[in-house]
């Protein structure tokens, strides 16, 4: 977004509190004077522990272009390019909406409990080959991340691939009206806020609002071995929607699955091209599948696809390879974690081949509601630990998953400490060995490879 006090103020109906500022440019948008890039609008907010307005001069300092400042707040300044609002919120939003609805390019959206961000990032990748693309960066997918997002689209941009997360009904239904895209992609139904919405039939209701935005001549394309989707599509009238999955019964799926060390090839349907996706693990082909019919969607060849694959970057801390300093090799899945994601992990671990042995060192699933317990001694009791005879756990919640463990096996530690953990991991580490390390973004895992780089 690129535009002037005058028109952010005529979208916003907003006042101007001072005259000669008419002509002040923003460029972009941001609510952090840490990472405030020059030409932004800045937006504060009122918190409970501190009040961004409080910041606005020193968002001009680093070259703020306007700022918003909200009616209620004293102390306006008068010298500065300010816009009176009600609601900084609202008008971030509001502005994000406008500078969507007056701008042609695709908007991807995707959510889901699992797989959100390595789909964003592969659909970005693939789609790169082909088109100008920008996409969601860090986890600036809720009710502020997404519209400064949106705001910071180039406008030569083609396609912007927008993540949208929630941890309740509604939300996502906001984040779909303010970017209404021509695609929407769910990667499934987990497990994920269980604690706010109490089953998984409303998790899939609270993700099916994707397509409440969706624009008219939009799509969504959805996980099809999914019962809940599935019923959920059904009973949608006049909703332009295609299905991926494993099952042939889908519109897209793989004939023929490989699966290595590097990733996976897969044969799709009817077609005698394999196609290369090259990131690790089994669960990681779904994310593929999505990306591939988004890709075909818009335009790219199966050559295409396969080119933007092996250029894609994917975000830190999902099923990411780390090298070790003694040989060993580390993968780290510690950003999120449900008993889905976890299963999916430790099935890689399983299959994965090594020269060495294979240690999982696995956090807490939070956010599970009252079956917690039963989530994490479920996954005690399912760890192959034939395949995996090494297993340490850290949090509160895992000692109920290593109890369960115990009982097939006695290599099996639960920690509180992080260096606890690292200590008794180095008794059992040697060259050549697999560790793959995964828990909830709490539970701060990723500290424990920290310590072997």
């Amino acid at each position: 977004m690129k535009k002037t006090l005058k028109e952010i103020a005529e979208i916003l109906k907003a006042d101007v509190p001072a005259q000669g500022f008419e002509d002040a440019v923003a460029e972009g948008a941001s609510i952090n004077t840490l990472t405030i890039q020059p030409g932004n609008l800045f937006v504060p907010f009122k918190g409970e522990k501190t009040d961004g307005h409080k910041y606005v001069r020193q968002a001009f300092e680093k070259g703020a272009g306007i700022s918003l400042w909200q009616k209620d707040v004293p102390d306006v300044p008068h010298d500065l390019p300010i816009i009176l609002v009600d609601d900084p919120e609202a008008a971030l939003q509001q502005l994000a909406s406008a500078y969507r609805q007056e701008n042609h390019f695709k908007v991807v959206a995707i959510t889901g409990s699992n797989g959100k961000t390595t789909t964003k990032d592969m659909i970005a990748g693939v789609l790169s080959t082909k088109y100008s693309v920008q996409k969601t960066e860090g986890n600036f997918n809720n009710n502020l991340g997404l519209p400064l997002t949106l705001l910071n689209i180039k406008e030569s941009t083609d396609v912007a691939v927008l993540e949208m997360g929630m941890s309740g009904f509604g939300e996502i239904e906001l984040l779909s009206n303010i970017a209404t895209p021509d695609i929407a992609v769910i990667t499934n139904i987990g497990e994920s806020h269980l604690q706010d919405l109490g089953s998984r039939e409303n998790i899939a209701k609270a993700k099916f609002e994707i397509i409440a935005g969706l624009n008219q001549n939009g799509i969504l394309f959805y996980y099809g071995d999914e019962p809940l989707l599935k019923a959920l599509v059904q009973q949608t009238e006049g909703l332009k929607s295609a299905s991926y999955g494993y099952e042939d019964t889908n519109g897209l799926y793989p004939r023929n699955t490989e699966i290595d060390e590097s990733g996976s090839r897969i044969q799709l349907g009817t077609e005698e091209t394999w196609v290369s996706i090259p990131v690790l693990g089994r669960h990681n082909v779904l994310n593929g599948l999505a990306t591939i019919r988004t890709a075909l969607h818009l335009g790219l060849t199966l050559g295409e696809i396969e080119e933007g694959f092996a250029k894609t970057e994917m975000t830190a801390m999902r099923m990411e390879r780390v090298e070790g300093a003694n040989g060993e090799v580390f993968i780290n899945d510690a950003y999120n974690a449900s008993p889905t994601s976890m299963l999916a992990a430790l099935q890689f671990l399983e299959e994965a081949k090594t020269s060495g042995k294979k240690i999982a060192v696995l956090g807490d699933m939070l956010e599970l509601g009252d079956d917690e317990e039963t989530f994490h001694r479920e996954i005690g009791q399912k760890i192959n630990v034939n395949e995996i005879p090494v297993l340490l756990t850290y949090g509160p919640r895992s000692r109920w998953l290593a109890e369960e463990a115990l009982q097939r096996t006695p290599l099996v530690y639960w920690f509180k400490d992080h260096d606890e953990l690292v200590a008794e991991l180095k008794k059992h580490l040697s060259k050549g060995d697999l560790v793959l390390v995964k828990g909830s973004r709490g539970m701060e895992l990723e500290k424990v490879i920290e310590a072997f780089k």
